[in-house]
């Protein structure tokens, strides 16, 4: 089968590699879909990986399920998470399932550019395939598991009517999470990035405000929003600039949620007097989502209470992914990248 083998960025081939052979319990799915993520062009973050077969947000039909598999048949439509927890660890049992040891070896085989994937048993075992509804297309279900994790982020933060939201970088991960925010009942959101084409993105996706992140100031802020800095912050870029402004744009008593992944090495550059001693701030993290999250994320996308139809701007076909990896990790005009494996 083909698949699109990364080296870098820069480099990704198309390459042959034997279609994967599935034991009992286990299923191999046909990829229709496959969306790029932020994290596969963290290239500090694949270095002593590579070469190796990214992609983690796939839809597509099943073509073969092994025995002892009785919840799906061949041409089911699908979709899967590559992480799942065991459900029974100290870190399941107290709610932080993401962190489950688990959860982090979990993945499927190879990557989802590819033709097809291996979905592991305990995939299915533990909830983490999803039977696709018709009103769901395959390109939508590649937002199942962004979704998912903004959920998370969001129920970590505590997000909740009447806030004020900061969302620092309008990707994909930040256009979400204006979404869910403006359905949660937040009081006035407010966005940033250094593109242009994104932050028009963020006004059609339900921003009150954007500024560009090298004008943007706490003060400014503050002028829109009857004095105050916001409730919630949430950082969806990873540069040290990016860092800063957040810890400074959080009100006493708010929360800075750490959504995506900085800069390698960067510590936190900012006086613990500063931002906490007196103003009860509390700093947070979110990664991946649990299987209870995908099912909520499927059926926002099928009720269509979030937009992700209209976020897609690129679709390349297997041969084409080094150019969507460009488009993605250029980061200009482009929000959501899918990858279509049977091009």
């Amino acid at each position: 089968m083909r698949v699109a083998m990364y080296y870098s960025n820069k480099d990704v081939r198309l390459e042959e590699m034997p279609r994967p052979h599935i034991g009992p319990g286990e299923l191999l799915v046909r990829v229709m879909a496959s969306g790029i993520c932020g994290s596969d062009v963290l290239e500090w973050y694949r270095f002593n990986k590579v070469p190796l077969v990214l992609g983690h947000e796939i839809a597509g039909t099943i073509e073969e399920a092994g025995d002892g598999v009785k919840k799906y048949k061949k041409g089911g439509r699908i979709a899967a998470s590559h992480h799942v927890p065991c459900g029974k660890c100290h870190y399941c049992l107290s709610g932080h399932q993401t962190v489950c040891d688990t959860l982090r070896k979990t993945n499927f085989d190879p990557g989802g550019f590819a033709e097809f994937v291996r979905i592991p048993k305990i995939n299915i075992e533990q909830g983490g395939s999803y039977d696709l509804p018709d009103e769901v297309s395959f390109e939508e279900a590649t937002f199942i598991e962004p979704l998912a994790c903004v959920l998370r982020g969001q129920r970590l933060a505590g997000v909740k009517e009447g806030h004020t939201v900061l969302v620092i970088g309008s990707g994909i991960s930040g256009l979400l999470h204006i979404q869910l925010a403006r359905l949660k009942g937040a009081r006035r959101i407010i966005a940033t990035d250094i593109a242009k084409y994104r932050l028009e993105a963020a006004k059609r996706f339900g921003t009150d405000f954007s500024f560009d992140a090298r004008e943007y100031t706490p003060q400014g802020l503050k002028d829109i929003n009857n004095g105050l800095l916001a409730d919630v912050v949430i950082l969806c870029a990873g540069a040290k600039s990016a860092v800063e402004q957040a810890l400074q744009s959080v009100e006493r008593g708010g929360t800075v949620l750490f959504f995506a992944a900085a800069e390698k090495g960067l510590p936190v550059p900012s006086s613990i007097n500063d931002i906490f001693w007196r103003s009860e701030v509390t700093l947070t993290s979110s990664y991946a989502a649990t299987p209870a999250e995908h099912i909520e994320s499927l059926e926002m996308i099928r009720a269509r209470k979030i937009n992700v139809k209209d976020m897609i701007t690129h679709r390349f076909g297997l041969s084409e992914a080094g150019e969507g990896f460009k488009v993605v990790s250029e980061a200009k005009d482009s929000i959501k990248v899918i990858i279509e494996p049977q091009r």
